[in-house]
């Protein structure tokens, strides 16, 4: 079933969004070398406790961590680990927080000190499908209009879609109907309509779609073990333009304040 939210629900969405964009950005400035993701992971649900959010992803079906760790090859709903970054890795930290009640949804890329050029364009490409998906989300289009501009954008660089996984429906459960692809055909899928909110998320691999479930039904990592990407925004659907409520500015802000400058694109309209 799809939610349609108030106005009143649609102010409780922006402080939770808000909330999950702020923890990226505080996690952020520890992204180097040499530290573990069992660190970033403890930085991020110090800081949602403290903003009096809830780490909804910790305890979900006996999911380990506050932050799912993406690491390289890895795609998604990796476990925070005593692993130590490197020089050259890149590192997805997907966040959902939960606040009065309702959930914001994000996930960054971040790459490590210096990364291989092929690694930094995948980057690149997959962080632009997310705001070209995000333009495709208008009242009255078909979910497969969100679907089929990310998959085109992609495709048309040379990177594969992965399909196991998806977008979704947001809001008092982390996880609501519709299911958003990014795959497949326009005019297809559940008709979008002022006051859905759903979570974009690109996963978008630079070698092969496949991909491959470990034994903890948790982590997926791609087949071919080459890098894969990830970004998301959680958004809502107005009578206009949709409205981004998660933001990469606080992000792009701790990026600055260390030497690495990274602006977010003119479309997310701040």
């Amino acid at each position: 079933m799809i939610y349609i939210k108030t106005d009143e629900e649609m102010e409780l969405m922006r402080a939770a969004c808000d909330l999950v964009s702020r923890t990226l950005g505080e996690v952020a400035r520890w992204v180097k070398p040499g530290v573990t993701t069992l660190r970033l992971d403890t930085i991020a649900r110090e800081f949602i406790l403290d903003n009096g959010g809830k780490p909804a992803c910790l305890g979900y079906g006996g999911f380990p961590g506050t932050l799912c760790i993406e690491v390289n090859e890895t795609v998604v709903h990796g476990f925070p680990s005593n692993y130590a970054l490197r020089e050259g890795d890149i590192v997805g930290t997907d966040c959902v927080v939960e606040l009065n009640g309702f959930h914001g949804d994000s996930c960054y890329t971040f790459p490590v000190g210096e990364i291989d050029p092929k690694v930094e364009a995948l980057l690149r490409t997959t962080k632009e499908s997310l705001y070209v998906g995000i333009d495709a989300a208008r009242d009255g289009a078909r979910i497969g209009n969100i679907s089929n501009a990310i998959q085109s954008y992609c495709e048309r660089r040379g990177y594969s879609v992965v399909r196991e996984m998806c977008g979704h429906g947001i809001g008092r459960s982390m996880h609501e109907d519709p299911e958003v692809p990014n795959y497949g055909r326009k005019g297809i899928g559940p008709r979008l309509e002022e006051g859905m909110c759903i979570a974009i998320e690109p996963m978008i691999n630079l070698g092969s779609k496949n991909i491959v479930i470990e034994r903890n039904g948790w982590e997926c990592h791609t087949r071919d073990r080459k890098p894969s990407a990830h970004y998301e925004h959680t958004i809502a659907i107005t009578d206009a333009e949709p409205e981004i409520l998660t933001t990469f500015r606080y992000i792009d802000e701790a990026l600055a304040a260390g030497g690495e400058e990274e602006k977010a694109p003119a479309s997310e309209g701040e």
